[in-house]
């Protein structure tokens, strides 16, 4: 792998190498930008099967977390961080400690927080060495578990599409076909069977179906027939790249909007909906809630605060699909065509910024 190459196509600041022996500490801190301001993202700790890989997953994690940031209205960059190794046995508190110690040593350009392989437990060690760091513990001031958070704003995010195709954004007699029941799911299928909507749900876990069945009045499917369900709504809430060859001639829905991660397994998946007809909710945008939410303890943690910040992703869902007919484009382009706008807003004004304040140095 060319590094620099690589980092010059899609314009990087930044990659951190961290090495501990002795607590066997191997990390990647990958800092995309931070025009709009510090680099928020992650820390994942994974069993990378070299590394190159651990490399190029922390690269394209970061730029995702600029392009998600940007989206939400955060003046905050990308950033992300992997940690080589088995979170099931090979964490120690000296590893997390030396972790801190590097991220201090950043000075503020890079914040982390929890990810995939990491808990709050960890963040806690983290946060001995340094303050950049978010989703710590509720007694040192976080906002705890971000999932209820994240569910309503993929609620709120749901609103704006369905308003979009069906020309109101009540959910009340609306079919939804939800995909995982996990904590964010079961949330959010709080909030729509609240509104009277009626749910269709599919999980592996039993359990999770079970008590959605008996608190929602859920019918439940199996795994693979989530797909095809007659729906007006499909939220996917579990596994990514499940917009797909295989799963779009099944889908039946208008609205796709859930809080899933990488929901078109390929772009091209993102352009056949798109001239389906059906209204796509690209997923970093309505799946911002838990950034939006651990960006506000930065300001020192308001939950009320943080919740009206939540509520602009039906805002931020408009816009894109505002952005998706101007520009005659589908959703997940327009999602990014939003957040490349404001950072070159930003850009500009700076170095307008720059230029006036030279201007003013050079005539004293």
């Amino acid at each position: 792998m060319e590094i620099f190459k690589y980092l010059e196509k899609y314009d990087y600041e930044q990659v951190v190498f961290c090495q501990d022996k002795q607590s066997g500490l191997k990390a990647i801190i990958a800092i995309h930008d931070t025009t709009l301001g510090p680099a928020l993202g992650g820390t994942r700790m994974w069993t990378y099967e070299n590394e190159e890989a651990a490399i190029e997953d922390a690269l394209r994690l970061a730029r995702g977390m600029t392009y998600k940031n940007a989206a939400a209205g955060l003046n905050l960059g990308g950033g992300k961080t992997v940690i080589i190794g088995d979170p099931r046995k090979d964490k120690n508190e000296e590893m997390f400690r030396a972790f801190g110690r590097y991220i201090q040593g950043l000075n503020g350009r890079y914040i982390t927080a929890e990810d995939v392989g990491t808990t709050v437990a960890d963040m806690d060690l983290i946060h001995e060495e340094t303050n950049f760091v978010t989703g710590i513990s509720p007694a040192f001031g976080s906002s705890g578990n971000p999932s209820p958070v994240t569910a309503y704003g993929v609620y709120r995010g749901m609103k704006a599409a369905a308003k979009e195709a069906f020309g109101t954004d009540s959910l009340e007699g609306k079919v939804i076909a939800v995909q995982g029941v996990g904590n964010v799911a079961y949330t959010l299928c709080r909030h729509l069977h609240e509104e009277g909507a009626q749910l269709i749900v599919t999980d592996i876990n039993k359990e999770a179906v079970q008590r959605a069945v008996e608190e929602f009045g859920a019918k439940a499917v199996d795994p693979n027939e989530i797909y095809g369900v007659e729906c007006d709504i499909y939220a996917p809430c579990a596994l990514g790249a499940v917009i797909n060859d295989e799963t779009i001639p099944q889908i039946k829905a208008k609205v796709i909007a859930g809080a899933a991660n990488n929901q078109l397994k390929d772009t091209s998946h993102g352009d056949t909906i798109h001239e389906m007809g059906i209204v796509y909710a690209p997923d970093y945008v309505i799946n911002a809630g838990g950034v939006i939410n651990v960006a506000d303890e930065l300001y020192g943690y308001n939950h009320e605060r943080a919740m009206k910040k939540v509520e602009q992703i039906y805002a931020n869902i408009e816009k894109v699909i505002e952005i998706s007919k101007r520009d005659g484009i589908p959703t997940y382009m327009a999602a990014d065509r939003m957040a490349e706008e404001r950072i070159e807003k930003m850009r500009n004004s700076r170095s307008q910024f720059l230029l006036n304040g030279h201007h003013i140095l050079s005539h004293r």
